[in-house]
């Protein structure tokens, strides 16, 4: 496709903007006034479009006039049923916004709950799917540009990356080195580890910390951010391969419960109860947490998978008894959920990609190597990916490689 010519840029600042920047003769307004006729006087534009290379990507890829994002056009827990591929127009950055062009985008237990519709019931379909992406800026808006600059790398955490394109706003955006998948681990399931132990967990050195689906997503950044605390950290996994991956992180006790009894497990070998939990299977897995706390033990509930695939989204949980529980234990059981954390959300991110720089952080990074069907490639690969997923087949956090890097790109 051959590139867009330069008024293109017009659209980048809006359309309406663009009607205000036409300057006219003061003669030509009188002209008007006195004969009511519209004289034929050449437009002029103030903005110098000899600059336009630098809000549109015109030497580099070129930028189709459409592009395939997820809808979801019907709410439902079944991610396949609810969610329907669209072909629109490739959207127009604002003045404080970036266009950016997805290389990778993360798939999140909780897409299924977005897609029935579970964090706010006034939402209505249509509605962009998608929480995470990582790509290269191709356009942006004028104030934008003081930050941000064509071929930049950066990373996001909002509603809509789903998409072959997406527009972001450029104070959501996170710089970053290059668009490996091992940035984008970080952006909602390391956030939630790091936010959750550190505001939640009240670590101290010594404690024991019990945590479920450890292996998964965010489970393996739960495991590495407890050991780095100093604490004894059992993991749950659902097989040898994952326990040997847990092992090599620095879980200190994981358990394959596909082999091993966990509650037998956990009562034989810590008698006196796990200080911290940090939970996201719920069910009879949040029941046996709760047993298995310590005196003054925290429960940390950041999610509870087991239930997101039912009509109502929560699983079976004989809670009748909690209160009684937690008093005799002096214990308490926590939720996060980390919209509303936001305000911690910038310093975990520096403090990981520091700790990732440095070699001091594993990010694992399952792009679907081992399916049935191959790598995840293309946006329609999101269905298989969040299909795999709930299968309980990852090893750390599952991401769909939207688009290949452009040739030639060093920042790819």
């Amino acid at each position: 496709m051959a590139s867009p010519s330069p008024p293109r840029l017009l659209l980048l600042l809006g359309r309406r903007a663009a009607g205000s920047l036409v300057g006219r003769a003061p003669a030509a307004r009188a002209t008007d006034a006195l004969s009511g006729v519209r004289p034929t006087v050449p437009r002029r534009f103030i903005i110098d479009t000899s600059y336009s290379a630098h809000f549109m990507d015109f030497k580099g890829s070129s930028i189709p006039s459409s592009m395939k994002k997820l809808v979801v056009t019907k709410l439902s827990q079944d991610f396949r049923e609810a969610v329907s591929v669209r072909t629109v127009a490739v959207p127009t950055p604002g003045d404080a916004e970036l266009l950016v062009r997805n290389r990778f985008v993360g798939i999140n237990a909780s897409d299924i709950n977005y897609s029935a519709g579970r964090y706010d019931p006034s939402v209505k379909p249509p509605f962009d799917a998608g929480f995470e992406g990582i790509g290269e800026v191709v356009g942006l808006g004028l104030s934008a540009s003081s930050r941000y600059t064509v071929g930049d790398t950066v990373a996001y955490f909002g509603s809509g990356a789903f998409a072959e394109y997406t527009v972001v706003p450029a104070k959501e955006s996170m710089p970053v080195p290059s668009a490996k998948p091992e940035f984008l681990t970080l952006l909602v399931s390391g956030a939630t580890a790091y936010i959750a132990l550190k505001r939640l967990g009240d670590l101290a050195k010594g404690e024991t910390v019990l945590v479920t689906a450890a292996a998964g997503g965010t489970g393996q950044f739960a495991v590495q951010f407890a050991k780095r605390a100093g604490c004894h950290v059992i993991g749950t996994c659902s097989s040898d391969e994952k326990a040997g991956f847990l092992k090599s992180i620095g879980c200190d006790k994981p358990i394959n419960y596909a082999k091993k009894d966990l509650a037998k497990t956990l009562r034989k070998e810590y008698p006196q109860g796990v200080d911290v939990v940090y939970e996201s299977v719920g069910g009879s897995v949040l029941e046996l947490a709760v047993n298995s706390l310590a005196t003054k033990g925290r429960l940390i509930v950041i999610g509870f998978i087991s239930g997101y695939q039912t009509a109502s989204g929560i699983p079976p949980f004989k809670g009748g008894t909690l209160p009684v529980k937690l008093l005799q234990k002096s214990a308490s059981v926590r939720g996060f959920f980390l919209p509303h954390f936001l305000g911690d959300y910038r310093e975990a991110l520096t403090s990981m990609m520091q700790m990732f720089a440095k070699g001091e952080l594993v990010c694992e990074v399952d792009c679907g190597d081992m399916a049935q069907e191959g790598r995840f490639v293309g946006l329609e690969s999101v269905f298989r990916a969040v299909d795999y997923m709930y299968a309980g087949k990852n090893l750390g956090k599952v991401v769909v490689e939207v688009a290949p890097p452009n040739v030639g790109d060093s920042k790819l």
